[in-house]
């Protein structure tokens, strides 16, 4: 049977239109399944030129809903690190802005949208943000009404978090910024950057989670950045596609930049600085440590050391392609030029190694790898596999060990 359409890149949420005429979509550049973000593409059932709704679109759809009729759709979509909904007309392309705020709107477990009734006028969803956990809302846009309270009595146990953005290579960068939660504008604090997974993915203002959300460490004194660099959702398709086959350089760039302009505007102590992250974010932890010594300490959860041999042995190899443009059998030195192993002899910064024995993304023979050079170079580290455990960590005690860990590590190194 012929294919109706070929993508060249990744596809999500195709939906038929309420006439049955046609298939709509989000596609774009994405890495992992559940994290979207694109265009809007409308494809005719029978076939045909595919049409793009949004073309330059400053935005990433992360879903939509059509609405009664069928002329006209329900965005929602990531802005710079927060969350907006929109009304796209089908026939004209026109978007119309309809609410936005520094919050993230989902359906629970990390699905980005929006449950929509029949009407096309009532919604439902989960809200959340830095300051308020999630809780059901739903009503007419603009008019949502809280539909359950609050499951958490106690006070927060971080500081406030604020949007900032500074410049790189002509890009404008975004990122959240958290407080210490005892702050005083008379101390000088040292400071975290946590880069977010993906790399298809955005920093959103989301409540704590229990798992390596650096969020926590400003109740013990830190300030936290949490960057969008190129390569992130937020901010349209070509700022999504920045990062290919560049891995690690000029997304480098736009956290150091970050971190620069955090250690001028704030009170923060340049010379305390670290970096973490988990899956991409720990990928970008190995790299920034072979390529700068700007940061004193390092946590690199669910790492990638060397693109060639993660090529061979995680279980959804099919996303490289699109990023490196070429498998690495076919274009390996794409590969090479991004790995942190190929410039593992530079790095001295003190790194925790985090990962879990079945991870199948990010698998732990990768943290082996960077954990035997660190040896073998005589690079402060420690080594932790957590049993029975994939990609996400699920034992509570396990999910307890590596926030301790993390922060006596970060304390040992920084304070």
């Amino acid at each position: 049977m012929k294919p109706l359409y070929k993508p060249s890149v990744q596809i999500a949420t195709p939906r038929w239109s309420p006439d049955g005429g046609s298939i709509a979509f989000i596609g774009g550049l994405m890495s992992d399944e559940g994290s979207t973000g694109g265009d809007v593409f409308l494809l005719p059932a029978a076939g045909g030129a595919v049409r793009n709704l949004t073309p330059g679109l400053p935005a990433s759809v992360s879903g939509f809903v059509w609405r009664a009729g069928g002329d006209e759709m329900l965005l929602l979509e990531s802005v710079e690190g927060a969350s907006a909904v929109a009304a796209l007309d089908v026939r004209s392309g026109r978007v119309t802005p309809l609410w936005s705020a520094p919050e993230t709107l989902s359906l629970g477990a990390g699905d980005f949208g929006l449950s929509v009734a029949s009407d096309g006028k009532i919604c439902a969803f989960l809200r959340e943000s830095f300051s308020d956990p999630p809780k059901v809302w739903a009503g007419p846009i603009e008019a949502w009404k809280q539909m359950t309270a609050s499951s958490s009595g106690e006070r927060t146990r971080w500081g406030k978090t604020e949007s900032i953005h500074w410049t790189n290579d002509g890009l404008n960068i975004q990122g959240w910024l958290t407080y210490p939660e005892e702050y005083s504008p008379a101390r000088r604090y040292p400071l975290v950057v946590e880069v977010h997974g993906g790399p298809s993915a955005m920093a959103r203002p989301t409540w704590p989670s229990t798992l390596f959300d650096f969020t926590l460490l400003s109740d013990f004194g830190y300030f936290v950045l949490r960057p969008n660099p190129r390569g992130s959702f937020g901010q349209g398709e070509a700022f999504a596609r920045a990062n290919v086959r560049d891995f690690g350089y000029g997304d480098l760039r736009d956290i150091l930049a970050g971190v620069e302009f955090v250690v001028s505007h704030f009170p923060v102590d340049r010379n305390r600085v670290g970096i973490g992250g988990w899956s991409y974010g720990g990928y970008m932890t190995m790299w920034a440590v072979t390529q700068t010594q700007r940061f004193r300490a390092a946590v690199s959860g669910a790492g990638i050391a060397d693109w060639q041999s993660y090529y061979g042995e995680n279980d959804i190899d099919q996303w490289l392609i699109p990023f490196f443009g070429a498998s690495v059998y076919d274009d390996p030195a794409v590969y090479a030029k991004s790995s942190p192993l190929t410039f593992i002899k530079k790095v001295k910064t003190p790194t925790l190694i985090l990962v879990g024995d079945r991870d199948g993304e990010c698998p732990a023979p990768q943290s082996l790898e960077f954990w035997h050079a660190l040896e073998t170079l005589g690079v402060e580290n420690q080594f932790v596999v957590y049993p029975n455990e994939g990609h996400m960590i699920f034992d509570l005690a396990h999910r307890h060990d590596i926030m301790q860990r993390t922060l006596n590590w970060y304390d040992r190194h920084l304070k």
